[in-house]
């Protein structure tokens, strides 16, 4: 039995694993964006070919490995992928670029930081996770994720003194700083409309990971989900870049890092990506996958750090413990809950047995004292004259 629960919480370990994973390609995506906005590429053009790729490279893995496998479509499950491509692809990306053209690039990523708290909201609201705020696991996930969604604040607003860990002294920028400059700018008297922008698509991505949950149950194929929901937020995203962006020269592509770009966040983000991400709503609920949230902070500034040779500050290490504090708290409420689920399956399995395995040995003794019983009567049967 100990074995068996020790193998249950090793296998409950993989989400966790692949969650740091997704963070770690998120975090190589937003400097791709950094470099692609010097760049002066248009960011629904680039949405627009992000899906684009991301249909192209999903749709042949399910054609191949979900084949045989897979059932036959029914126009909820075609729904249901409309609504994913729409709040986890086309609405969602292009809210999140126009609050950073609206007020910056820090700002929004912060804002998106409430992810975490809105998914939550939603997730037992729609009775994917229960509160149980009378259980230490309860109430280490809600004392976790606030601690996530404080900390991402404070990584973001407090900068403190400056920190030298490591000097590499190796910028990718072709401008430094020309892109900050330009947001700043822009950002002077849209600091209200860029934040109900950026919640809107909080809102939206938290809404797609509980649809994204619904879909799992109604069609359990990781492959055809991701690339139902590519295809349709490929068509929305390309109708809505059109109607927005008329100069065909922003939609041509070289051997440079706008293809590097749209390749790596179409391929490995909205491809790769969205479908582990499905897998582990699939496996622990919508809220571990927004819980990893703030993570994505942590990673893209050691990233900017090493490749664009941006300054760590204080805040933005006294922000990072907190944030995976509150990781690390979340996910010992979720650990505690699977050991209590296993403890249940194991006490539901032995009661079984053990009321089982009486009726069986009454029936085995049963069978021996009647046959005991049909011999010593053939037998007296014998000795009568």
């Amino acid at each position: 039995m100990e074995k068996m629960q020790n193998y249950k919480v090793a296998d409950g370990m993989k989400p966790v694993m692949v969650m740091v994973l997704v963070q770690i390609l998120f975090a190589g995506m937003n400097i791709l964006y950094k470099l692609v906005a010097e760049d002066g590429m248009n960011f629904t053009i680039l949405i627009a070919y992000r899906m684009m790729f991301a249909a192209a490279f999903m749709l042949p893995l399910a054609l191949v490995f979900e084949r045989d496998s897979r059932t036959k479509l029914t126009w909820m499950v075609l729904f249901q992928a409309f609504l994913c491509g729409l709040f986890g692809g086309s609405l969602s990306q292009n809210l999140y670029i126009e609050s950073i053209a609206l007020t910056s690039a820090t700002y929004a990523v912060a804002m998106y930081n409430l992810v975490p708290a809105i998914t939550f909201i939603l997730a037992i609201f729609f009775r994917m996770e229960e509160l149980a705020i009378d259980t230490n696991a309860g109430k280490a996930k809600v004392v976790g994720t606030v601690m996530g969604i404080g900390g991402a604040m404070l990584f973001t607003f407090y900068k403190g003194i400056e920190i030298n860990i490591w000097s590499t002294h190796f910028d990718l920028h072709s401008q430094p700083n020309s892109h900050e400059a330009s947001i700043s700018h822009k950002s002077s008297g849209s600091l209200l409309l860029g934040s109900m922008v950026s919640l809107g698509s909080c809102v939206s991505y938290a809404i797609w990971l509980i649809i994204q949950g619904k879909l799992n149950k109604r069609f359990p194929y990781p492959y055809s989900s991701t690339a139902l929901m590519s295809l349709m937020g490929s068509i929305q995203s390309v109708v809505f870049a059109l109607c927005v962006e008329r100069d065909w020269n922003q939609w041509k592509l070289g051997w440079d890092i706008r293809l590097l770009a749209v390749s790596y966040s179409g391929v490995l983000n909205s491809g790769l990506a969205v479908t582990l991400i499905a897998w582990v709503v699939k496996k622990g609920g919508p809220l571990l996958v927004a819980v990893f949230q703030p993570l994505l902070l942590v990673m893209v500034a050691l990233a900017g750090s090493l490749l664009l040779d941006e300054k760590l500050h204080l805040g933005s290490i006294l922000g990072g413990l907190m944030i995976v504090s509150g990781l690390y708290a979340v996910l010992w409420g979720k650990s505690k809950e699977l050991l209590q689920m296993t403890r249940l399956e194991s006490q539901t399995s032995l009661k079984y047995e053990s009321n089982s395995q009486p009726i069986l040995v009454v029936t085995s003794v049963g069978e021996d004292v009647n046959s005991e019983k049909e011999m010593v009567e053939s037998r007296k049967e014998d000795v009568k004259p």
